[in-house]
């Protein structure tokens, strides 16, 4: 692997289930490709669906897309024990030398869902107008830290009752005024404005002028596991 002062960018994507991460991937991919050097390593529990849709959607070449299976809670693999996922990453930067960004895409999270800083260099969190207009309002790690708050399926507003305009406002707030994106892959001057966002990540990170930002411990989290012995692991599920 080349030396970490020359390695790629390693960018999180994470948000809750259904809120389209594969498809933002898809679409960074799609546009970035003949710009940068790219790879994509996915979460699932059990599966290995994300990375397969990516491969047949043809964003890039098939060995380029590794699914790792957490076999656990998905923020496990990106939060308290990255192991897995780090081995991917510097798997394929070996592999593919040199590439310059590689896509971290998290198993569905809830809100809380943060990478740590060890994993990734920067981080992308995905929400949706379908899932409510109201959820930029409940804050949390992810949507309060990420470098960057996408707001996906814009286009799906007026049919779904969101007034997108007000969700952007909430999310902003709930960010202290940190960068929100309104997106839609109908409308090409919103696809040009994430690609942008990555272009000036990467240049930043390329330039040793990017330093990743911690964005704190997930909320407290408890599981109930079907045998009723309950262990506390410091987290919380929401259904969010």
């Amino acid at each position: 692997m080349t030396e970490d002062t020359h390695r790629s960018l390693r960018l999180g994507v994470a948000g809750p289930v259904g809120t389209g991460k594969s498809s933002v991937i898809a679409t960074i991919c799609r546009h970035l490709r003949d710009e940068f050097a790219l790879g994509v390593i996915t979460n699932d529990i059990y599966t290995d669906e994300d990375a397969r849709f990516l491969r047949s959607a043809g964003v890039l070449p098939e060995e380029r897309i590794r699914a790792v299976e957490t076999g656990a809670c998905p923020h496990t693999a990106i939060r308290d024990d990255v192991t897995m996922n780090l081995m991917a990453v510097e798997d394929m930067e070996r592999d593919f030398a040199p590439l310059d960004i590689v896509l971290v895409e998290s198993g569905g999270d809830n809100l809380t869902a943060t990478f740590s800083p060890a994993l990734v260099d920067a981080q992308l969190f995905i929400l949706d107008v379908a899932g409510g207009g109201d959820v930029a309002r409940k804050g949390g790690p992810g949507i309060a830290r990420a470098d960057m708050l996408v707001i996906n399926k814009i286009d799906l507003g007026p049919h779904v009752d969101v007034d997108v305009d007000l969700m952007v406002s909430d999310a902003t707030a709930a960010r202290d005024g940190g960068p929100v994106l309104p997106l839609s892959r109908k409308r090409p001057e919103t696809i040009e404005a994430l690609c942008d966002w990555v272009r000036r990540l990467h240049a930043a990170h390329a330039a040793g002028k990017h330093t990743p930002i911690d964005p704190g411990p997930m909320a407290p989290h408890r599981h109930a596991p079907e045998d009723g012995h309950s262990h506390a692991h410091g987290h919380v599920h929401s259904r969010d």
